[in-house]
């Protein structure tokens, strides 16, 4: 039978969460790890500042105390899971939201899926695009993210992983209903249009804060391949594969020559 590890970093309570342990049960031994909080766009952070503690929700459901989709990961193989036994994939998700574009380097959820891949286990992160701030996601459900992601979980135990060492497949869900979506595209992640939603506000006492809040689903316009977005924006479910490996290899002997 098939390890499956499963995390996310929209809290373990979330019920794109649930939809994934749903969705894989069928397809072997689950084990979850997952936040106690929410820890959207926390990143690839590891809590390192003060003690973490696992927390029986179900059998082989945890909730880690306070820690990040990446504290998730790197706890659960080195502590839950034998050494000889490690799980045969990671799945990250379902995200409410999208992580495409640049999005990416904020994600928690496609950090833990980075985290399972520094430690060799091939893993993916599934989020559900969303529109008006995600009020649709409860409404529209999550039955094509299960459905497609049983479809390449399926494909990969019957096959294999399709890529080397240190790379994840990232994968955004059309906010459509399944009977609409046009199928899989292989895509690049695109260029994020990013502005300000920066909002001041007073307390009680009139002491300024200022809340981060969530841009426009925006992106620059690309020619001569299509990006995580624009496939979304077809309806198409978008896989982007993603390496580790951020150095600009064709600006190598560009900044040999500057220097």
């Amino acid at each position: 039978m098939k390890n499956i590890l499963i995390t996310n970093d929209d809290g373990y309570e979330s019920k794109g969460l649930h939809a994934l342990i749903e969705a894989m049960r069928p397809l072997g031994q689950v084990t979850v790890v997952a936040p106690a909080l929410e820890k959207s766009a926390c990143g690839h952070s590891l809590t390192l500042t003060r003690p973490l503690r696992f927390i029986s929700v179900d059998d082989d459901f945890y909730k880690l105390d306070d820690g990040t989709p990446t504290d998730c990961v790197f706890l659960a193989l080195h502590k839950l899971f034998d050494q000889q036994y490690k799980p045969d994939i990671v799945i990250s998700g379902i995200n409410k939201g999208a992580n495409m574009g640049e999005d990416i380097t904020y994600s928690g959820t496609a950090s833990a899926a980075m985290e399972a891949v520094l430690q060799g286990i091939p893993a993916i992160a599934v989020s559900q695009v969303c529109r008006d701030n995600c009020e649709n996601v409860d409404e529209l459900g999550y039955d094509l993210a299960k459905e497609a992601v049983t479809t390449l979980v399926r494909r990969i135990f019957e096959h294999k992983f399709p890529l080397p060492e240190r790379k994840f497949l990232n994968v955004n869900i059309p906010p459509i209903p399944t009977h609409q979506c046009k199928g899989f595209k292989i895509t690049r992640a695109g260029n994020r249009y990013y502005g300000n939603d920066a909002q001041l506000h007073r307390n009680p006492r009139g002491v300024e804060y200022y809340w981060i809040g969530l841009p426009r689903l925006d992106w620059l316009s690309t020619t001569g391949h299509i990006t995580d977005f624009e496939a979304v924006n077809q309806d198409f479910v978008s896989i982007t594969p993603v390496h580790l490996d951020m150095t600009s290899h064709d600006d190598l002997a560009l900044l040999r020559e500057w220097l």
